[in-house]
């Protein structure tokens, strides 16, 4: 079954959307803007509730089907974007110095805007739909913070489904798996005490850059000594901050870094191990350090039923061979864990094709993607709750 051929008559109209949103990326829950233009647009489509302010400054709409009684299904987007500055010359390039939708966010609000305005066209369906637009995405669990609002409860929403563009599989094809599909996000920050000097009497000082070089080597360990083999599980140190100038030993170091797991079990002994190496390590080099280690979002785990479905649901848009339904994990995390953690449901990576990969300067939703994403939120809602 092809896509719908609905969405092909206003493919342009969804694109323009798009085109708007990139070119007015905001940040984190500062999405005024992006938000204002979610709830308006769901009021003219004719949506029978538009909730905003949720989770600071998320957006619902329901949308009841003409066939009676039924479930509530939840379909969620993302809407903020990244402080990257963008280096593609895009006739529709952001106008905000510093800030772009580096990871498609605009494109996965425009979708399920399209999918909004037919289905309160055509409401060919038993229950009613929950279109979720949440900020925040990008390190501020807005996720968590509609959940905390009560948006799972108030409206009895029984599944809730996500939807994520993936750079390098082809447009037009679809990948998800069961289970844990994307890594808990934790971060650490370790402070190292040592004894400062002159860079030429190392004798007389605790050196806490010495310290620090041997804590981020033997960090590595710990996936390949203590992580089983055949689990999941990095620990990266990405910043190491100490001194000033060459000739001083200084009196601290700072590291900073990643831990990413796709068990709970495995995220509970990276932690473990970090924050008892890291002290003995520095110990042994005549200083001292203290370890913080913060949990993030949580790992992005699939029901398997309703992976199942949206399998099968997938392969109506883009046939048997457009899904791949065993992909393999990604060590990227998702704050639509929260959402997957309150109810059943899964979520969905749809072919971006040959672009720059998230986050990255030069990444551009491809906005031949639309019908198949579209598509594939009409076709689930339908298939969900037919009469």
């Amino acid at each position: 079954m092809p896509t719908i051929n609905r969405f092909a008559d206003f493919h342009d109209e969804i694109t323009g959307w798009r085109h708007d949103l990139h070119r007015h990326p905001e940040l984190m829950y500062d999405v005024h803007r992006t938000a204002g233009v979610v709830a308006e647009k769901l009021r003219g489509f004719g949506c029978d509730e538009v909730v905003t302010g949720l989770g600071q400054t998320g957006v619902v709409g329901i949308i009841e089907g003409s066939k009676g009684a039924g479930r509530t299904i939840g379909l969620r987007s993302d809407m903020d974007a990244l402080p990257i500055h963008e280096i593609r010359d895009l006739p529709h390039k952001s106008l905000t110095d510093g800030k772009m939708h580096a990871c498609g966010h605009d494109g996965h609000t425009a979708m399920l805007l399209g999918a909004a305005k037919y289905l309160a066209e055509t409401r060919n369906f038993a229950g009613r739909v929950a279109v979720i637009f949440q900020p925040a995405e990008e390190g501020g669990a807005g996720g968590k913070a509609m959940v905390d609002d009560g948006i799972m409860d108030r409206w009895d929403i029984a599944e809730v489904y996500g939807m994520h563009n993936l750079p390098g599989l082809p447009v037009g094809q679809f990948s998800l798996r069961p289970g844990p599909i994307m890594a808990a996000t934790d971060e650490f920050t370790i402070i190292i005490e040592g004894r400062g000097g002159h860079a030429a009497k190392p004798n007389e000082c605790a050196d806490p850059t010495l310290a620090g070089a041997a804590i981020m080597m033997a960090l590595q360990s710990i996936v390949s000594r203590n992580v089983d083999p055949v689990e999941c599980a990095v620990v990266s140190c990405t910043t190491f901050q100490a001194g000033d100038t060459f000739n001083v030993i200084p009196q601290t170091a700072r590291l900073n870094g990643t831990a990413r797991t796709l068990d709970a079990d495995i995220r509970t002994l990276v932690e473990t191990r970090i924050t008892e190496m890291v002290p003995a390590i520095a110990a042994g080099y005549g200083c001292t350090a203290e370890v913080t280690f913060r949990r993030g979002y949580p790992v992005t785990v699939n029901h398997a039923a309703q992976t199942d479905f949206a399998i099968g649901v997938a392969a109506g848009v883009a046939g048997e061979d457009g899904v791949n339904g065993a992909m393999p994990p990604m060590m990227g995390g998702e704050d639509f864990s929260y959402m997957l953690n309150e109810r059943p449901g899964a979520m969905i990576f749809i072919g971006n094709g040959p672009s720059a990969g998230l986050h990255h300067p030069e990444f551009d939703f491809d906005d031949r993607a639309i019908p198949y994403g579209c598509s594939y939120w009409a076709r689930l809602v339908e298939t969900a709750l037919a009469a």
